[in-house]
């Protein structure tokens, strides 16, 4: 049996690299879009099944609308948008830097 001390948990979105902006941060953003989730849940504690499990749904949803912002309905796209420039701000003001975030490689 493995030893509970040695499972990793995840941090919470509120504690995330770069404000959240990272890919669990997307899922858990998409989650509280959908309203999988409440908007209060964080996930800190979670195991990696649990995001992962939050992602299958995550992503069964968005398959919905063929993974396009404009094809979500009204309400979830306005709650999108309110998300997302949430996300955005805090995340800047925690100094996360979109450009950053961009390969150039490619």
């Amino acid at each position: 049996m493995a030893n509970s001390k040695n499972v990793k948990k995840y941090i919470g979105i509120q504690n995330e690299l770069n404000g959240g902006m990272t890919d669990t941060g997307k899922i858990i953003r998409d989650a509280w879009i959908f309203g999988l989730i409440p908007e209060t849940e964080t996930c800190e504690g979670w195991l990696a099944q649990g995001i992962e499990d939050l992602w299958r749904k995550t992503s069964a949803e968005w398959e919905k609308y063929g993974f396009q912002v404009r094809n979500l309905p009204e309400e979830t796209r306005e709650r999108f948008e309110r998300i997302q420039s949430e996300a955005f701000e805090r995340a800047r003001q925690q100094g996360w830097n979109p450009e950053n975030d961009v390969n150039e490689d490619t």
